[in-house]
Formats: structure tokens, sequence, C-alpha cells
């Protein structure tokens, strides 16, 4: 590996010590959740990695500092003794580094944004289709301490965890880590914008002129054309439905009340959907989404009651699990129907994988005694529950009625998430 340090403050940045992290998610953005979820689906050793998330937690890493390819820290363990960790990782080639910048400009949305100083989500997904992994692999994370640990000990994997802090902060930390610092990343990015729109040479242009209208003739009447409008705003969103009076009885499968709902509805998505399509290059694809997932985002635009009625019908579910499933869809869309509804049976790997995390996620004395099946987690009183998704998010559940209903939004590790369902976050 290239480790060479680097001394200039475009290549070294220093973060401050975080406080404790006890009875919180560790980690809050989506880059500094992915990095703690790229670190514990890579990671060989579970023993380790709780040691490390237990002293990560108690506060007992000091100040990081993150440079090209490496990033280093002092961590205490519980007795006070100081040990200095390093933790490396591969930087980009040149070759890497033109295909992530080529990745960048190549799509309006991750130029914005990281002319704004921010990274999007997508960019990993993009970069990793060209090539390039933004965040670490198996292996990847090249361990150094002077415990005299061999390979990843609790004082590196506390460290690790503390990365996924300082992304909360500022992603482009990421980015130094991989070789370069954000000047240095945005001045390029300039650079590849500019050259792409840097005016052809006059010769070239004069090879292909094709005949048409004289260039002096079209200037000079160019006055008598009006200029093109302007893009029409975007209309207000629809707040009542049509009315479908037309003075004739409708047919008697036909509920004039459902049909005026999913009027508005469609309108409303319509709306959605455009909002999106102008504040993005093309937008998201737009699929057509399954009949029992659509009915629950119909049922959570607040329709009547025999819309209520015909929508669990069509969806194979009773009112009262109708209810359920639009409380979830409101804590996190089709994610958390699924979770509610078990729609996800974890292979025998990803629910060793995920005993791992609920293993890591409380030191050895603070841990609840908890039953698992199934990908899903119960407390020994049966009143509460947290549930894993196919994308490692932790979903909350307590008992109302005999059923299990949704709690609140996804975590990203398990102690937030049964937090939440005990009522205690």
């Amino acid at each position: 590996m290239d480790h060479e340090d680097f001394t200039t403050p475009e290549h070294e940045r220093t973060f401050a010590p975080q406080p404790p992290a006890h009875g919180r998610g560790f980690a809050r953005t989506w880059w500094g959740r992915s990095w703690l979820k790229a670190l514990e689906d890579t990671a060989l050793e579970a023993d380790q990695l709780r040691s490390g998330r237990a002293l990560a937690r108690s506060g007992a890493v000091g100040a990081v500092t993150v440079r090209p390819g490496r990033i280093t820290g002092v961590v205490r363990d519980r007795d006070g003794t100081a040990h200095r960790a390093d933790v490396l990782l591969q930087q980009f080639s040149g070759d890497e580094w033109d295909r992530f910048l080529e990745v960048t400009v190549d799509r309006a949305g991750h130029l914005a944004a990281l002319l704004d100083h921010d990274m999007p989500p997508d960019l990993v997904e993009d970069a990793a289709a060209a090539g390039v992994e933004l965040l670490p692999g198996i292996g990847d994370l090249e361990p150094e301490c002077d415990c005299g640990a061999w390979d990843q000990c609790g004082h590196t994997a506390a460290l690790s965890y503390q990365v996924g802090r300082i992304l909360d902060q500022d992603p482009f930390a990421l980015l130094l880590l991989r070789g370069r610092g954000e000047r240095e990343v945005l001045a390029a990015v300039q650079d590849r914008t500019a050259a792409r729109v840097e005016p052809t040479p006059a010769g070239a242009l004069r090879e292909e002129v094709r005949p048409g209208v004289d260039a002096v003739e079209a200037f000079a009447t160019g006055y008598l054309l009006p200029p093109l409008p302007g893009l029409p705003p975007v209309p207000e969103p629809p707040r009542a439905a049509p009315s479908l009076g037309v003075g004739t009885s409708p047919s008697s499968d036909l509920l004039p009340s459902a049909l005026e709902f999913l009027a508005l509805q469609t309108a409303r998505e319509a709306r959605r959907l455009l909002v999106e399509s102008l504040s993005s290059d093309l937008g998201a694809p737009v699929t057509e989404p399954p009949l029992a997932q659509d009915a629950v985002r119909l049922a959570a635009g607040d329709p009547d009651e025999d819309t209520v009625m015909r929508l669990a019908s069509a969806s194979g579910r009773t009112p009262d699990a109708l209810a359920l499933a639009v409380r979830a869809w409101r804590y996190g869309g089709a994610g958390a129907v699924s979770a509610l509804e078990r729609a996800w049976t974890p292979t025998h790997e990803e629910e060793a994988r995920a005993r791992a995390v609920v293993a890591a996620a409380w030191e050895a004395e603070e841990a609840p005694p908890l039953h698992g099946e199934g990908g899903a987690w119960t407390t020994p009183d049966g009143r509460a529950r947290i549930g894993v998704d196919g994308s490692g998010r932790w979903w909350p559940f307590r008992r109302e009625d005999g059923r299990w209903a949704p709690a609140g939004p996804a975590a990203g590790d398990p102690a937030t998430a049964l937090a939440v369902a005990r009522g205690e976050d």
C-alpha cells in the first residue's frame, strides 16, 4: 500500500474527540452509517468489533487525524492506558481518480452536490459501477497498534468506529483518506466541467458548417423573434378531488368517492414526480409498485371509510392490518411496511451477520436479554421487538392489542432501535 504521510493543511485533517455515545445511534448521517455497515460487514472478528464499539461509545478515542491512506488516533483502555492506533486504507490510483471525477461530472446531481460541499449517496453506486469503491471492502482496512496485536484489535476497531462519526461531520474525509483533499477534488471537478464547455476552435467549426441560413442575416433579423418562454411554475399541490357528479347514477360496482380520491392522489403523485425531475438531470426511473404496496400508499392519503375497506380487501389485509401498514409507511415507506409484515427472510449468512451486529451493539454488562429468530429480536416480556431488513436497517416495534405495531423510523444500529421500541428515545 502507498501510505506516504503529508503535512500540508490540504492533506491533513484533525478532528476533535467526540463525547460518549451511550443510548443513541452511533452515526447519524447516511455516510457515517454506510462506513459502519461496511466495517461490520467486512470484519472477521466479532469480539474485536464489540470491544472497539464499547471503547468508542465510552469516549475513549482522542483526537483523530486523517491523511491520505491513514487514520491515526490515541485510544485509552478502561484502565487509562493509552495506545496509538492506525488504520490504513489503499489510496486511489490516478486512473481511479480519473474515473471517479468522470462519474462526478457526468451527472448534474453529483456535480451540484459536490460544489455545495456534500456527497450524494448514489455517488457510491455510480462510482462502484465505474470500478471505483469508495467504501472499504473485505481486507481493505489494515490495522496497526502499539498494543502488539498482529491484526485488528479493540483499539483499531474503536478508531474505525470513530470514523463513522467523523463522516457525520465531513464526508470529504473519506476522499482525503483515499488520497485527495476537498479543495483538490473540487478544483479537479471544476476543471473537467470547464473543459467540457470550452469553445470549439474556429477552424474545426468551419469544417462542420452545413448549408443553411447566413449567419449575418440571422443575426440581423433575430430581434424580430420573441425570446423563448421560461419554464412554467410548478403548480400548487391539489387540495380537493374533482367532482364526478354528472346527474346519472353510477354502476353498482363503482364507488364515486373512491374514484375521486384516486384522481386526487394521482394528481399529487404526478406533481411529486415533476418536482423530482426538475431538481435532477433525468430524475429517478419510475417503476410500478406491487398492488399490496400501492394500496398502503393510497391508504396513507386518508381516504374515506368505504375506500379504506376496498383497499384492505384488494391488498389481502384486514382494516386493522392496513392501518398498521399505513403507520409503518409514514415512518419509512415501502421498507417499513416490508419490515412490519416480515416480507424479507434473511439467509443463514445474513442472519449470522445480524447476530454479530446485535452482539456488538452493547457493552457486555449493558446487553439486554433478547430472543432472536428470523432476523427479529424480542425482549423477554414480549413488549418490544427490533427487526433488520436487507439493507441493514433496524426497525423498532412494540406490542399493541396482541399485534406488533411500528414504533418509529429505522435506526442504523440495534441499540437505538430497541430504545425507540421501548419508548426510551
